[in-house]
């Protein structure tokens, strides 16, 4: 039986304070300027760009946030900060920051749109920021780089010769798959614009030769030839209902009989209250995308039955489905 908040946990969920701090820094670069050496705010300041009273008011701010170290006047970064939110650091994930910062004016308008019904916005950052776009993805496909493997052999795709990641994005489970699976290929389905670093990270993979790019937008465009397998991950909450709905029954012309639709999503339970991470991210959808919303497991099986599949079923619970195209 879960317990009720405490006054100080309403507060302490009230605040943004502390993330605003956190964003803030990452633009500013302040932990890239620490690189190295732990600086006085006076050092920091002249490097950035910034009032040296307010910079070390922030600087103080992430040391009590344990994300900078003080000793004396001279400020420096802690492990988990080099590791990070240092730019060069192989493992940097400020890019991901940098979008959620991107979209804090749009958080702003939460009020609007939960009374209105409407989202703030008509394009999604991506869009209007295609650099953004294509850092944000390289720093998911780094992370995806470590999951990709276990969900390929979760999915058991022994028997299939030809995948379409549709919206693959970096091609991180299309590379991941391949290297899996020896007798795989596929094909990436993406945007012009972002199959430039698809490109990228399959020749670093050296899967050029197994892994092709297909350009468009899979609402309007062809899809390609048929295919054993279509995999279809974190699209859907883009998108409308009878957008997703339409886009389904695409996908089920396109595969081969025996062939598999499977969907990798961030769903809701019947209740739409857990995961709970997934219930703020639905939220973040309203606020952030024009059309976009999360969906249960159910909905996507329902998509899946009408369009004409079978043995449609729940894979792992509010994450992946699947329905077949009966032979």
């Amino acid at each position: 039986m879960s317990r009720e908040l405490s006054l100080a946990e309403i507060f302490q969920l009230g605040y943004y304070w502390e993330t605003k701090i956190l964003l803030t820094a990452v633009k500013l670069e302040v932990f890239s300027e620490l690189e190295g050496r732990a600086k006085s705010a006076d050092e920091v300041a002249e490097r950035i760009g910034a009032d040296r009273r307010a910079l070390t008011l922030l600087l103080n701010a992430l040391v009590a946030m344990r994300v900078l170290t003080k000793e004396g006047d001279r400020f420096a970064n802690t492990e988990t900060a080099r590791r990070y939110l240092v730019r060069r650091a192989p493992q940097y994930v400020g890019h991901l920051l940098l979008l959620h910062d991107a979209e804090w004016n749009n958080w702003g308008k939460l009020e609007e749109a939960v009374r209105t019904g409407r989202s703030p916005v008509s394009r999604h950052v991506f869009e209007t920021d295609p650099e953004l776009g294509s850092n944000v993805l390289s720093v998911l496909h780094r992370i995806g780089q470590q999951s990709g493997p276990e969900l390929a052999k979760r999915l058991k795709l022994d028997g299939a010769r030809t995948l379409l990641d549709l919206g693959g994005g970096a091609g991180t489970n299309a590379i991941a798959f391949c290297q899996t699976y020896p007798n795989l290929t596929a094909t990436v389905f993406d945007l012009p614009a972002t199959l430039r670093l698809t490109e990228r990270t399959i020749k670093e993979a050296g899967l050029e030769n197994r892994i092709k790019l297909l350009p468009g937008d899979f609402n309007r465009d062809p899809l390609g030839g048929s295919y054993d397998t279509v995999l279809m991950s974190d699209i859907l909450h883009y998108q409308d209902s009878s957008t997703n709905a339409a886009l389904v029954k695409k996908v089920f012309a396109h595969l081969l009989p025996g062939g598999r639709l499977i969907v990798k999503d961030r769903f809701l339970d019947q209740s739409g209250t857990s995961p709970a991470w997934t219930t703020a991210f639905a939220v973040h959808i309203l606020v952030n995308t024009e059309r976009g919303a999360c969906y249960t497991t159910a909905d996507a099986l329902k998509w899946m039955t009408e369009a004409g599949f079978e043995s449609v079923r729940e894979l792992e619970p509010t994450a992946v489905v699947e329905g077949v195209k009966q032979g």
